[in-house]
């Protein structure tokens, strides 16, 4: 019998990174900085942003797309605690956002007049990683409870992230987790990567991310 393999994997990924360009191009000509964020459920994603937010929207106009399988609970609070606009975009039960659907969400939530716009990903340390959205940068969070052989067991996730950001520093006394073997085993992985330790809810730590990341929206 004849047969034949095709790499639909392959074909996929070449698609979606043409499009993820063209998402590029259309928002650096609008002047607008796109930042990706993903990480575990439960990681502190939306926390933390909810306060780097609260730190950066007097400088700029922000908007967030928040990406789930289901439900409109995560857009709704980034509206109510930062006063930003906010969309939610179901994925009818994908795990992961491809260039199209971004582009979609773009078009959808009339993006003209923004500085900043910030996509939170689903919460999966597998399928974001590898489709690119169009962002100008990658942000991932590996919160303490997680572990710290995480980037040994999730390499792609941390190879395509340029900011690696440990959350939950404040539950460090009851989690046997280390920052050495963490921040080693990141750059491993991807040695250009930079590392931010926070904890969102007490504090701690966002004001040098928030500081970092107005460095790298000017260079739009």
């Amino acid at each position: 019998m004849d047969y034949r393999i095709v790499k639909v994997k392959e074909d996929i990924l070449v698609e979606n990174n043409q499009k993820a360009e063209e998402v590029r191009k259309t928002l650096k000509e609008k002047g607008i900085f796109f930042l990706n964020v993903m990480a575990s459920p439960g990681s502190g994603k939306t926390t933390l942003l909810t306060n780097l937010i609260n730190r950066l929207k007097n400088k700029y106009k922000i908007g967030v797309m928040e990406a789930d399988i289901d439900g409109e609970v995560d857009a709704e609070r980034i509206s109510k605690n930062t006063g930003v606009r906010a969309i939610q975009v179901h994925t009818s039960g994908a795990c992961h956002l491809t260039a199209q659907m971004v582009e979609d969400a773009i078009k959808a939530f009339d993006v003209g007049d923004l500085d900043l716009l910030i996509l939170e990903n689903i919460g999966n340390l597998v399928c974001p990683a590898e489709f690119d959205t169009g962002s100008n940068i990658n942000m991932m969070l590996l919160s303490v409870p997680e572990g710290d052989d995480k980037p040994l067991k999730y390499p792609l996730m941390f190879q395509v992230s340029n900011i690696a950001v440990i959350t939950k520093i404040d539950t460090l006394p009851v989690f046997n987790f280390n920052f050495q073997k963490c921040e080693e085993n990141i750059h491993k992985r991807n040695p250009n990567a930079k590392v931010f330790k926070v904890s969102a809810l007490k504090d701690q730590g966002v004001d040098e991310l928030a500081e970092y990341l107005e460095t790298i929206i000017e260079t739009v």
